[in-house]
């Protein structure tokens, strides 16, 4: 659960921005348009393939510590 605390005499429309940008950096909206509707398992698999596949590639591109 993200929670931001307002600083003192922080406008509004900081503190949503700074809402907008935890939620973006932790990926809850990306997680809850994924979760709306059901996906299959063999989707779900094909999905992860996929990501480990881009994720293999770019440690061979860019090396493991980059």
């Amino acid at each position: 659960m993200i929670k931001v605390k307002p600083r003192p005499g922080e406008p509004v429309q900081q503190l949503m921005r700074r809402l907008k940008k935890m939620c973006e950096r932790e990926g809850v909206l990306r997680e809850m348009k994924r979760t709306a509707y059901y996906e299959k398992p063999s989707d779900r698999n094909r999905r992860n393939m996929r990501k480990a596949k881009r994720r293999l590639q770019k440690t061979q591109l860019y090396g493991p510590g980059q």
